[in-house]
């Protein structure tokens, strides 16, 4: 081939955005785990964690185990979108997007359902990172699906 490298054997540096992105996602799955073993052992060493809390315990509580099916199905894709933004992967890109999409109508039905317009805080914030995300700069750091 030459002197000239192909694209796919560049090496692609990880951007300082992305390692956030990957330890943010990384850190939101393990704190979605310690949510769902405090509600499977409830009463157990991550109880205090709620007073963090305490209505969101609460209404979780109330939805029994469907809430600890919820909090490792999020725990799951986190740490899915982490690994998947750390080694750039187009798929790991795109699940992000989805999980922060699902989180900013979350934030949005909390508040309008809820009344509860510290949600609301989460919009600007999610929606900056779906913009990063989304942007050709970002896009063209990650690793092309194959089809």
């Amino acid at each position: 081939m030459g002197t000239q490298e192909s694209l796919d054997t560049l090496p692609l540096r990880r951007s300082g955005g992305l390692l956030a992105l990957s330890i943010f996602f990384g850190f939101a799955a393990v704190m979605s785990l310690l949510a769902a073993l405090s509600l499977l052992f409830p009463g157990g060493l991550l109880e205090p964690l709620w007073r963090l809390n305490p209505e969101a315990g609460r209404g979780l509580a109330s939805l029994g185990f469907w809430a600890i099916l919820l909090m490792a199905a999020v725990s799951a894709a986190c740490a899915a979108s982490a690994v998947g933004i750390w080694v750039r992967a187009d798929w790991g890109r795109r699940l992000a997007v989805g999980v922060l999409t699902a989180n900013l109508i979350g934030d949005l039905t909390g508040a309008l359902v809820r009344h509860d317009a510290r949600t609301l805080i989460g919009l600007p914030i999610g929606g900056l990172l779906i913009a990063y995300l989304l942007s050709a700069r970002v896009r063209r750091q990650f690793k092309p699906s194959p089809h």
